[in-house]
């Protein structure tokens, strides 16, 4: 079962690359999310960022039990088949700004609103916590206030001022990858199937006792 969701936000030449752990809690109704780690990397190939991200899921703690989602948006195939080639399995977040998610194979074109409604419902309702212990969470909460929502008239279609305009929004679209994945397009686990109980009825079934009448058998009655 999948526990783990890394969200991964590659920056391109010396922009930071970004890489949270997000951990599913299973709840009462519906799941909870902890953010266990969050990593800058800068001035790394993308090859050794490949195999630092191998080396963190093929972890004891992590192996075999987390999913990797990248934003391909910028990094583009040739870096996603890295990971591919890695055999991690991951999963291709590819974000455009309008209003309808599409999927194919592993790879998922997803608006911006969906990532951002996503990682806004789940902070506002305490579904998601970040672990106090992270140096970076401080700063992951400075860059969400610095999103600002612009709506172009002539498309309707949304965007934010934040998002890839400056260095220092990469925590936030590492984090907002791995939580819409986990929360939306995540396989979930099948429910206990639980069968209503026979009625127990047979012990009260009776034969019925006809009485004989002389004649009926030798007739073949």
């Amino acid at each position: 079962m999948v526990k783990f969701f890394i969200g991964l936000d590659l920056g391109q030449s010396q922009d930071y690359t970004a890489l949270c752990v997000l951990e599913t809690i299973s709840g009462k109704d519906r799941s909870l999310y902890h953010l266990r780690r969050l990593e800058r990397i800068r001035g790394e190939s993308y090859p050794n960022i490949a195999q630092k991200v191998t080396s963190i899921m093929r972890s004891p703690a992590l192996a075999g039990s987390a999913t990797l989602v990248v934003d391909q948006t910028g990094c583009g195939r040739p870096v996603f088949d890295l990971f591919e080639m890695a055999r991690l399995n991951p999963i291709g977040i590819y974000i455009h700004g309008g209003d309808a998610v599409t999927h194919e194979a592993n790879v998922y074109r997803v608006p911006k609103r969906d990532l951002v409604g996503v990682l806004q419902v789940l902070l506002q309702t305490g579904r998601l916590k970040v672990a106090s212990q992270l140096k970076l969470g401080p700063v992951l909460q400075a860059e969400m206030m610095n999103f600002k929502v612009k709506i172009d008239p002539a498309t309707a279609h949304d965007s934010y001022s934040a998002w890839r305009e400056q260095d220092h929004d990469d925590l936030v679209l590492a984090v907002a990858l791995a939580c819409w994945y986990a929360e939306t397009a995540a396989p979930k686990p099948l429910p206990r199937l639980v069968f209503p109980s026979a009625p127990k009825t047979l012990a009260s079934w009776k034969v019925a006792a006809y009485p004989y009448r002389s004649g009926y058998l030798d007739r073949g009655l």
